[in-house]
């Protein structure tokens, strides 16, 4: 049982190192040199479609509003996003994605959807299940753990 826990840790470790690590460096070789992955994480959250408040964004990403707003200035400044005022509030102020920033949103999720069609594509249905309930399950445990957000 020690192995085994010892073996997972490790593999849970280098794949979410090397997952950064690649998408840092697919950011600074390829035509969206001027964003951080975080910053690319944030414009996942935006999303393509329907603008979202800085309160549900925040609130998804587990930060506070003044980071996040830090953030969207940045993103702005860069041409990735917009602010827009609430039609319904003048006062809540939404974000929504400018075409540049869903040509970045297509190509990070293009770069999520190759990355596990090619880690899943030799599973059998048994190790598909598995893999499925095992990171549903760890899934669950860290978001009760720690208290994250469920989306």
């Amino acid at each position: 049982m020690e192995e085994t826990l010892a073996v997972i840790n490790q593999l849970l470790v280098d794949v979410f190192n090397d997952i950064l690590i690649i998408e840092e460096n697919a950011l600074k070789s390829g035509q969206f040199n001027d964003v951080s992955v975080t910053e690319v994480h944030t414009v996942e959250e935006i999303g393509m479609y329907e603008p979202k408040s800085m309160s549900e964004i925040a609130k998804n990403l587990n930060i506070t509003v003044g980071t996040l707003t830090v953030a969207i200035n940045n993103l702005v400044k860069k041409g990735y996003c917009e602010r827009y005022r609430s039609d319904n509030d003048r006062r809540v102020v939404k974000v929504g994605l400018t075409k540049k920033g869903r040509l970045l949103y297509r190509v990070h999720e293009k770069f999520h959807a190759d990355m596990v069609k090619t880690a899943i594509s030799d599973l059998t249905e048994e190790e598909d299940l598995a893999l499925r309930k095992s990171l549903s399950k760890l899934n669950v445990f860290l978001k009760e753990k720690y208290n994250l957000n469920c989306k």
